[in-house]
């Protein structure tokens, strides 16, 4: 997924944050950038202002430190999805439920894929566990 370099350099700046270099975000894995996208698609689009994020990530981040998560830097994205979740469902755009289902038939289409495959998501995925 590509970025947008201008939106990117301006979440950086209004986010600081987030992990970078001199080129701009970095990521340790692909999910991360795109979690990072998915936040700039939907500031793009409204749904929330920067300082809204900020306010969101950080309330997100304190959370997850009061739980136990060491604050290695390691799980920042994490900490973006669980933002980007807990916002869309709040802002009304999915409930939490609809959230929770998409990733669990996510989950259950990727055990079943091989490395290295394309995962695909099919209506039996969305069936509850048994």
């Amino acid at each position: 997924m590509a970025l947008n370099s201008q939106a990117a350099a301006e979440a950086t700046l209004a986010l600081p944050g987030i992990p970078r270099d001199a080129d701009g975000p970095v990521f340790r894995e692909p999910w991360e950038a795109q979690a990072f996208a998915m936040a700039l698609a939907l500031h793009a689009r409204g749904l929330f202002t920067w300082n809204e994020w900020a306010a969101a990530l950080a309330d997100e981040i304190k959370r997850a430190q009061a739980a136990g998560d060491p604050d290695t830097g390691e799980t920042y994205y994490r900490h973006w999805l669980a933002t980007l979740e807990r916002l869309i469902s709040a802002k009304g755009v999915a409930s939490s439920e609809t959230l929770h289902r998409y990733r669990d038939a996510w989950d259950h289409a990727a055990d079943r894929t091989p490395h290295g495959s394309p995962i695909v998501l099919h209506p039996d995925d969305f069936a509850p566990s048994s």
